[in-house]
């Protein structure tokens, strides 16, 4: 009895223990059934019971590509040629849209910012992996100041070789994420189209900006050349080869399994911030009580949905003086009655009511500093981070409107409908501007020792320039002075590099201008300094017949750096150039180059004839004009 009880206890305490070791079998079996479902997942095994693999397409994953891209009427692609990129550079040319290719990847993206720019569409730039894509780092930043949607197709080792020491392989992801909106590697040929149809949804939408889709080797090329590849053709023999070509075959299947299945293209819904009915009233109730307002229109303005000419209407419709910045410059066209060029700063601290549509207080307003403690400030911007920027220091909103710019201002105008404001406040305006183009009218006649006064030559710029034409500036001094002396015909007719204030845009914006408006006159406007980046890309422009007509103020120098540097620190190094024959180099590429000196200073209008008639003709020009430097602080003018 007694050990038939022992028995019993021995049993009853057994239990629990057993309860035990039986819930943690069960549990461990649950974990490994889910991490074998898990892998089967990752291994694409569930996906390729449903989706098949078609081995004997010689379809390739470019050719989703440019669908898209043509699907969402992308006319051009920007490159420098690499065997990352060649499937989707072929079938892009297969499929009508022109492939361009540059001499540096830099232009490249600088074209792509400028077709955003001039199309409100999506701008595409495609090169290869590694240092084809650090080539651009700098051109994408300044798209993503700009705010411009740019889309940037990256090539890249295979998947199965990147972080395995792959030629140009470096994490690209990495890279471009601080730079970019959206940042994506394709991993499967059938993710091609959903990720670059989100990509350039991202790039439109909100505040604009670049993106980048990395492209792999293997997600590019046709199924039987990525086999050859990437599995050996030797049936293996030991246990571990067999394992290993089983994954090899498994990643080639899930790599192209679904890949030719039919899948939208067209572009994705946008998504745009809107001022509230509330807001814009708002903003209404304070301009009607203005007595001198004034507008700082930004780029953000030119943005779509609103077209350039609704906007120009809805200004010229509201008769609040302007200034105008960026893309904005030429919305109003030439001489408008509205627009004020000169003396922003005396008129920001006169303003009792200052709109911001699309101005930033950056350095630009000297972070807010300009503006009057006394003004009654409306902001309104796409992007709530910059709309407010220095605003807890130097400024303060009494209304910050996040949403879109021109739509702001069209909906102002039926809230303002009638309302008019006092002629003596733009009559005050006008005399300041009157005395300011009076002084650079004077500084046009002063003698130079040994070159032209670039003064006078940019005023005989500003005489010639044709009302089709599209400017394009990039350098220091001499686009400076140009800002002051040459307007743009109208709008989306000024092309400069923004806020990022970056040199080297000047061929790449010439190239997609001239693409985009193939009639109008590609004027653009270099420093010798600024033109040292761009010289190469006239074999571009001759390879591809862009005539686009360059205007290089040489001073032999970068005399904006020199002219702080020198009576600061005592020290011209490094600020030197020479007078380069520019116009030879150009010639040496198969360009037209026109020089501009002393020798023939009283033939400055027919030499711009002269470099306007090549163009016509299909020629790209170069005009070298030897400039003396120019001193705005005090009005001297050296050399």
């Amino acid at each position: 009895m007694r050990s038939r009880c022992q028995l019993m206890e021995t049993a009853v305490a057994a239990a629990p223990a057993w309860g035990f070791f039986s819930s943690f079998l069960l549990l461990a079996f649950g974990t490994l059934v889910a991490a074998l479902l898990g892998a089967a997942h990752r291994l694409g095994l569930f996906y390729q019971l449903m989706h098949k693999v078609d081995t004997a397409s010689t379809r390739h994953g470019g050719e989703n590509v440019a669908a898209v891209l043509k699907a969402h009427g992308v006319r051009f692609l920007f490159t420098l040629v690499g065997g990352h990129i060649s499937p989707l550079l072929v079938a892009c040319e297969k499929l009508g849209i022109r492939v361009v290719d540059t001499r540096h990847e830099v232009t490249a993206v600088f074209a792509a910012d400028a077709v955003a720019r001039l199309t409100g569409t999506v701008g595409v730039a495609a090169v290869t992996a590694g240092p084809g894509l650090t080539n651009t780092v700098t051109a994408v930043k300044n798209a993503q100041i700009a705010q411009s949607p740019v889309l940037l197709l990256g090539g890249a080792a295979s998947t199965l070789l990147q972080n395995r020491g792959a030629l140009q392989a470096i994490d690209q992801i990495a890279l471009f994420r601080p730079l970019c909106k959206f940042c994506a590697s394709v991993r499967r040929v059938r993710d091609i189209i959903p990720t670059l149809r989100a990509a350039m949804a991202a790039a439109q939408s909100g505040t604009p900006g670049p993106v980048f889709v990395e492209l792999p080797l293997d997600v590019l090329y046709p199924y039987f050349m990525v086999q050859k590849e990437m599995v050996p053709a030797k049936p293996p023999k030991g246990l571990m080869s067999r394992a290993v070509h089983w994954y090899l075959a498994n990643s080639l299947a899930n790599l192209f399994a679904g890949a030719w299945e039919p899948q939208p293209e067209g572009p994705l819904p946008l998504d745009i911030p809107q001022a509230s009915p509330q807001q814009v009233q708002r903003c209404v109730e304070i301009l009607s009580r203005a007595k001198k307002p004034l507008m700082l229109i930004g780029s953000q303005a030119l943005l779509p949905p609103t077209s350039s000419d609704k906007l120009r209407v809805a200004v010229e419709t509201l008769g609040i003086p302007c200034f105008l910045a960026g893309m904005a410059r030429g919305l109003l066209g030439r001489n408008h009655p509205l627009h004020f060029r000169q003396n922003r700063r005396a008129a920001l601290k006169k303003a009792d009511v200052v709109v911001l549509a699309g101005a930033v207080c950056d350095f630009r307003l000297s972070y807010g500093r300009v503006l009057s403690r006394s003004s009654k400030i409306i902001v309104v911007n796409r992007d709530r981070k910059e709309m407010l920027i220095n605003s807890d220091i130097f400024w303060k909103p009494q209304e910050a409107v996040q949403g879109d710019v021109g739509s702001f201002v069209v909906k102002l105008v039926e809230g303002l409908r009638g309302q008019m404001w006092a002629s003596d406040w733009a009559e005050e305006l006008r005399q300041a501007d009157q005395q300011k183009e009076q002084a650079f009218r004077e500084k046009a006649l002063m003698p130079v020792a040994q070159h032209l006064n670039p003064v006078r030559v940019l005023q005989l710029v500003e005489d010639t320039l044709p009302d089709n034409s599209i400017l394009v500036v990039d350098g220091g001094d001499f686009v400076g002075t140009a800002a002051y002396l040459v307007q743009p015909r109208g709008p989306l007719r000024w092309l400069d590099p923004g806020a990022f204030g970056t040199l080297g845009v000047g061929a790449g914006f010439a190239l997609g201008a001239k693409l985009c408006r193939p009639d109008a006159e590609v004027w653009c406007l270099f420093g010798d300094g600024a033109f040292g980046y761009s010289l190469i890309e006239f074999d571009t422009f001759v390879r591809h017949k862009i005539p686009v007509m360059a205007l290089i103020g040489n001073d032999a120098g970068w005399t904006q750096i020199s002219r702080e540097q020198v009576p600061s620190l005592g020290s011209n190094v490094a600020c030197g150039l020479a007078y380069t024959d520019y116009h030879k180099a150009a010639q040496g590429l198969g360009a037209q180059g026109l020089l501009l000196s002393r020798e023939n200073e009283d033939q400055v209008v027919k030499v711009l004839r002269d470099a306007q008639q090549w163009c016509q003709d299909g020629h790209p020009v170069v005009v070298n004009i030897l400039i003396g430097r120019t001193d705005f602080r005090d009005g001297s003018i050296a050399m």
